[in-house]
């Protein structure tokens, strides 16, 4: 039986939440969500390698967390310079929420991943735009035969001088595509990805979340730069997959595991690329079965405050068949 080896490179921030119905969490968040989700799909079959750079304050504690699960390998979480992601969110709702940062990581480099280059899959979690560089994917690219997952939530978003966070257009999106084999973001990410070449002052309106009118556009360029799948997020509307089958752009909804009462979604989309990362791992190009692992893990996330939500591949295959009913 193959063993899997997968990365997964992002922040592990210190997150301090404040949820819509009040209550306070501190926790770690980010890509554990990523690892962890993935260990447990993974169990025996593989090894998960997060990389990341963190505090010194924080190396212990993350660790106990991971080392909880023995086929997380925590070497490629780094101190060294003493500097790592502390982020501040405050829900306004069940999806909309308030973000401060007050810590930031060092970006990950080639260096951090060059012992890694036999990885199957590498899921990139980035949440701030210098987290994963471009020159590190593109060194992946070049040096490794790995999938690169990427989620957009980390060049739509940045910082500034008083810690509050901003989405910002992806204005250098086409020098990233070549290197980015599946990208993944939500619908309020894509209304930065696909912007016009000049806009009026009176279109220049505030995000929302709803229009999906520009979706199908905006697929056909991403796939056209060298992308082989893009999967946007819809919320309760599932995900939409595109992707290239027989020389032309397919577009699949994939409808969304259903909960009955959400707890907390804060890692859902780290969750979801964790999915995303071992729906690809037996069958490289098969973008909805992807899709249904990353929506249940999307889903197992909002279901508690820890990581206990994450459920074995057995479980997650049943949670599957009820939804798909294959």
């Amino acid at each position: 039986m193959k063993h899997y080896n997968v990365a997964v490179l992002g922040p592990i921030p210190r997150d301090h939440i404040t949820t819509h119905k009040g209550e306070i969490i501190e926790k770690y968040g980010c890509a554990t969500h990523t690892t962890i989700g993935l260990s447990r799909l993974l169990g025996s079959a593989g090894t998960v390698y997060p990389i990341s750079h963190v505090r010194k304050i924080d190396r212990e504690p993350i660790e106990a967390i991971l080392n909880a699960y023995p086929n997380v390998q925590t070497s490629h979480i780094r101190d060294r310079e003493d500097q790592g992601d502390v982020i501040r969110l405050k829900f306004l709702d069940q999806n909309n929420r308030k973000e401060t940062q007050t810590g930031f990581m060092n970006p990950i480099i080639a260096e951090d991943v060059a012992d890694l280059l036999h990885c199957d899959v590498f899921v990139c979690v980035p949440i701030t735009d210098y987290e994963v560089p471009l020159e590190t994917l593109k060194y992946i690219k070049k040096n490794s035969e790995g999938t690169i997952i990427f989620d957009a939530h980390g060049p739509t978003n940045t910082v500034d001088v008083l810690g509050a966070r901003h989405m910002r257009f992806w204005i250098e999106r086409d020098l990233w595509l070549p290197y980015i084999d599946v990208l993944k973001m939500n619908l309020e990410e894509s209304r930065c990805c696909w912007f016009e070449k000049e806009y009026k002052m009176s279109e220049l309106q505030p995000l929302h979340d709803v229009d999906t009118t520009h979706l199908d556009a905006m697929a056909a360029h991403v796939l056209s730069k060298g992308v082989k799948a893009l999967i946007v997020t819809l919320d309760a509307g599932g995900s939409a997959v595109y992707f290239i089958e027989e020389g032309r752009m397919k577009k699949e909804i994939v409808p969304s595991v259903p909960v009955s009462d959400v707890v907390d979604t804060t890692g859902c989309g780290d969750s979801f690329a964790g999915g995303l990362g071992f729906g690809l791992l037996k069958n490289a190009t098969d973008y909805v079965r992807a899709a249904r692992y990353a929506n249940a893990l999307g889903a197992q996330r909002t279901q508690g405050r820890t990581f206990e939500v994450f459920k074995s591949l057995e479980e997650t295959n049943l949670m599957i068949r009820e939804t798909y009913g294959d």
